[in-house]
């Protein structure tokens, strides 16, 4: 199994509600990267997305794109291709650097606010950039956490990011959203504010227990 795959990837949909949709170009690699189209203010905001066959056919269920949105300074990913097959911009933090002069599409940059969504700076240092997004009901975390694999302790649903584990985001418990949307593995639907303060606050005291399972893992001792 490919940590990360490339090429034409077979679409799977996840985290499907009224109002929004998720997918994972390529279920068999490690990371299990996510990508997520919300509607919002004006139209349809697609985030961070990985491409693949189909997805054009699962936007047109919920309207056509009013932008892409890039969340993470490292999910460029296929944000110009998806941007400029729908004739629209990529939508790019207004803090955020070094994204705009590596995406080959028009850009508009956003501040706190996005579509209806409030948009906040999460992780802002010179290793690693992050937003979220949230409306009231929706929370779009696109690193921070997950529920992929490797991003999840012994008994953990939902994970803090394992370079966030000792320093964890704990702005992030004070939301109670009802679905969280993350950008590696599936979204949570139910107890979801639970859910996050559960990781964020075990997140410091079960970190070497996730460290150490990463590493049978990546030694084949699973």
């Amino acid at each position: 199994m490919p940590m990360k795959a490339s090429g034409s990837g077979e679409l799977t949909v996840i985290d499907r509600y009224d109002g929004g949709v998720g997918w994972i170009a390529h279920p068999d690699e490690t990371m299990r990267r996510a990508s997520h189209a919300v509607e919002g203010d004006g139209g349809l905001w697609v985030v961070d997305p990985v491409d693949a066959d189909g997805l054009d056919d699962l936007l047109a269920e919920y309207g056509d794109p009013e932008g892409v949105v890039v969340l993470l300074d490292r999910h460029k990913r296929d944000a110009a291709a998806v941007a400029a097959r729908h004739d629209v911009a990529v939508h790019v933090p207004e803090w955020m650097d070094g994204v705009v002069s590596e995406i080959d599409a028009p850009t508009r940059r956003f501040g706190d606010e996005l579509g209806g969504f409030h948009a906040s700076r999460l992780v802002d240092n010179p290793l690693w950039q992050e937003a979220t997004l949230f409306d009231g009901e929706t929370l779009i975390v696109p690193e921070a956490l997950g529920t992929v694999e490797y991003f999840r302790a012994s008994g953990e649903e939902l994970g803090v990011h394992p370079m966030l584990r000792v320093l964890p985001p704990t702005e992030l418990r004070h939301h109670d959203p009802e679905r969280l949307l993350v950008g590696h593995g599936e979204g949570i639907f139910e107890d979801v504010g639970r859910t996050i303060r559960r990781a964020v606050d075990g997140s410091r005291r079960r970190a070497i227990s996730l460290y150490a399972k990463n590493v049978r893992g990546l030694l084949g001792l699973r």
